[in-house]
C-alpha cells in the first residue's frame, strides 16, 4: 500500500519538473526588449493613435520626426532618418516665417478733407443793382467771363460828366493858346520898338509879364484837359466794373447773387460777408489732414501713401505728403498735413471727407 503512494508521489514530482522545464520563465530574459528600444516603438505608436482619436489635429510627420529625432539623440541617426529630420526642420521653418513675417510694420493714419487752394469769393467793386447773372452753381468759367451785370445810373451820368468836362477843357486851352500868341506878337513888337529907343522900358516889362501870364494860362488850361481825360477813364472804368467778371478759371460753387438784388461796393460787402458767388480752381485739389503729432519723426515731405474718400470708398488712390504744418494744434494734439492727390477718382469735391494711411517699416520707410 505504501509502496503504491509512494510510486504516486514519484510520478507527480516528475511531472512537475517536467512542466518546470518547460515553463517561458526560463528564457524570459532572452527575449525581453531592450528599454530604450521599447521607447523608440512605444512613442510613435501612442502619437498614431493620438493622431486617429483627435482626427488629424496635429500635423504627424513633423512631429513624428521630430520626436523621433529627439529619440535618436543618444545614438549617431542613420542617413534616413537625418534626411527626414532636415525635411521636418525646413517645413517648421516655413510655417514659423509665414506666422512670423520678419519685421514688423506701422501705420500713420489720420483724417482731413478735401481742399481747393485757389478758391475766391467774388464782389462787386462799386455798388449797383444786378440786372443780370449769366451763371448758375456748377458751371465752368473761364477767366474774364463775364459773371453778374450791374445798373448804376450814377456811374453811367459820370461818364458823361467827364466827358462834358473835357469838352470845355479843350475850348479853355484853344482860348488860352490864342492868347499865348497875341502876347508873343506883341512881346516882338515892344522889343523892336525898344531897339530903336521908340518905347519906354515900362511897356517891355509888360509885354514881357504878358507873355509869361499867357504861358501859364496855356499850361493850365492843358492840366484840365489832361484831368479830364482822367475823370473819362475813372468814369469808364467804374461803369465797366458794372460788369463783374470771373478773375480765373474754375468752377462757380456757390452763388449768392440775384436779379433785382442791391449790392454795396467792395469794402462794404468783404466787411459784412456778402459775396456774389464762390469760384474754385478744382483742378490743384489737395487734402488736408491731421495726424497726431507723436508720428512726427516719421513724417516728411515726399511720403506716398494712401487716400480714400467716404464719397468713394471702394476707389482708394495714392497721394503724397506736399508740406507739414510749422505748428501743432494744442487742443487736439495733432499735426496738419498737406497732401497732393494721385489719380483721384471722377466727381470729387472740396470739402469731401478723406481718410489718408502711410504704412511705414521698422525702419521708418514707406512701403
Amino acid at each position: 500500500m505504501n509502496t503504491h503512494f509512494d510510486i504516486t508521489a514519484e510520478h507527480n514530482r516528475k511531472r512537475a519538473e517536467t512542466l518546470k522545464s518547460l515553463s517561458l520563465e526560463v528564457v524570459s530574459h532572452e527575449i525581453e526588449m531592450s528599454k530604450p528600444m521599447l521607447r523608440r516603438l512605444t512613442l510613435p505608436i501612442c502619437l498614431c493613435a493620438l493622431m486617429v482619436t483627435t482626427g488629424g489635429v496635429f500635423y504627424w510627420p513633423d512631429v513624428v520626426l521630430q520626436m523621433v529625432g529627439a529619440m535618436s539623440e543618444p545614438k549617431p541617426a542613420t542617413n534616413d532618418a537625418a534626411a527626414a529630420m532636415q525635411t521636418g526642420r525646413e517645413q517648421t521653418a516655413k510655417r514659423s516665417a509665414i506666422h512670423n513675417p520678419g519685421p514688423t510694420t506701422r501705420e500713420i493714419t489720420g483724417s482731413g478733407f478735401v481742399v481747393a487752394p485757389r478758391m475766391t469769393a467774388v464782389f462787386a467793386k462799386y455798388e449797383g443793382r444786378i440786372t443780370r447773372v449769366a451763371v448758375t452753381p456748377g458751371d465752368r468759367v473761364v477767366a474774364g467771363q463775364d459773371l453778374v451785370t450791374l445798373e448804376d445810373a450814377g456811374a453811367r451820368f459820370a461818364l458823361e460828366q467827364a466827358k462834358a468836362a473835357k469838352a470845355q477843357s479843350a475850348l479853355i486851352r484853344a482860348a488860352r493858346d490864342i492868347d499865348l500868341g497875341q502876347a508873343r506878337i506883341l512881346l516882338e513888337r515892344t522889343e523892336v520898338l525898344a531897339v530903336r529907343e521908340a518905347t519906354s522900358r515900362q511897356t517891355l516889362d509888360d509885354a514881357r509879364i504878358g507873355m509869361e501870364r499867357a504861358l501859364n494860362a496855356v499850361a493850365q488850361a492843358r492840366q484840365s484837359v489832361e484831368n479830364a481825360d482822367l475823370a473819362i477813364r475813372i468814369a469808364r472804368e467804374r461803369l465797366a466794373e458794372l460788369t463783374v467778371r470771373a478773375p480765373f478759371s474754375g468752377t462757380v460753387t456757390r452763388l449768392d447773387a440775384r436779379v433785382g438784388d442791391m449790392v454795396l461796393a467792395r469794402i462794404d460787402s468783404v466787411r459784412d460777408s456778402q459775396s456774389l458767388l464762390t469760384i474754385t480752381d478744382t483742378t490743384g485739389l489737395v487734402i488736408d489732414a491731421d495726424v497726431a503729432e507723436t508720428t512726427i519723426a516719421a513724417l516728411k515731405p515726399g511720403l506716398r501713401g494712401q487716400a480714400v474718400l467716404d464719397g468713394f470708398p471702394d476707389r482708394p488712390f495714392a497721394v503724397s505728403i506736399l508740406r507739414l504744418a510749422p505748428t501743432a494744434s494744442a487742443e487736439k494734439g495733432t499735426l496738419s498735413l498737406r497732401l497732393s492727390l494721385d489719380d483721384p477718382p471722377d466727381g470729387i469735391r472740396p470739402n469731401m471727407a478723406a481718410r489718408i494711411r502711410i504704412a511705414l517699416d521698422e525702419t521708418g520707410e514707406t512701403q
